[in-house]
């Protein structure tokens, strides 16, 4: 079983996309939710974020959720959007160190997963590109988890 927790700034954009994206493959013994290391508590996900997963076919359930303690103490990975999100995590819960990563590190690569806040739906439609190739490419790490 592999517990995977995806953390954003506000968890209405980035980590609810990443997570909506990795329940969409359906695999075994993978639970998925997502956070956000400055989020209230309660807010929908943005409406660009829904269109682009409306676009693509991919279901969105989602409630924003703050960081908190029995996050971190679920999760076999969490992953991050950006290395500032990482340090934050690591600072706010020193217990997450070894399984906290940030998305694209985790997944062999370079770089941060922009932030499409406030942005036409076109940057929205790019995040979604960065999110997906990344997750395709960490799926096989994940499901070595079990």
């Amino acid at each position: 079983m592999a517990n995977v927790l995806f953390v954003c700034t506000g968890n209405t954009c980035r980590s609810p996309m990443a997570e909506a994206i990795l329940k969409s493959r359906s695999i075994p013994g993978v639970d998925v939710k997502s956070a956000g290391v400055f989020a209230a508590d309660g807010s929908e996900a943005s409406t660009n974020t829904k269109s682009v997963l409306d676009e693509h076919g991919i279901p969105l359930q989602h409630q924003s959720s703050s960081m908190r303690e029995d996050l971190i103490e679920w999760a076999n990975y969490i992953l991050t959007m950006t290395a500032g999100h990482k340090n934050t995590v690591l600072s706010m819960f020193p217990e997450a160190e070894g399984k906290t990563f940030t998305l694209k590190e985790f997944a062999g690569a370079a770089g941060d997963i922009i932030d499409p806040y406030g942005g036409p739906v076109e940057v929205y439609r790019s995040t979604f590109k960065d999110l997906t190739e990344a997750i395709d490419q960490i799926l096989d790490r994940i499901k070595r988890q079990d």
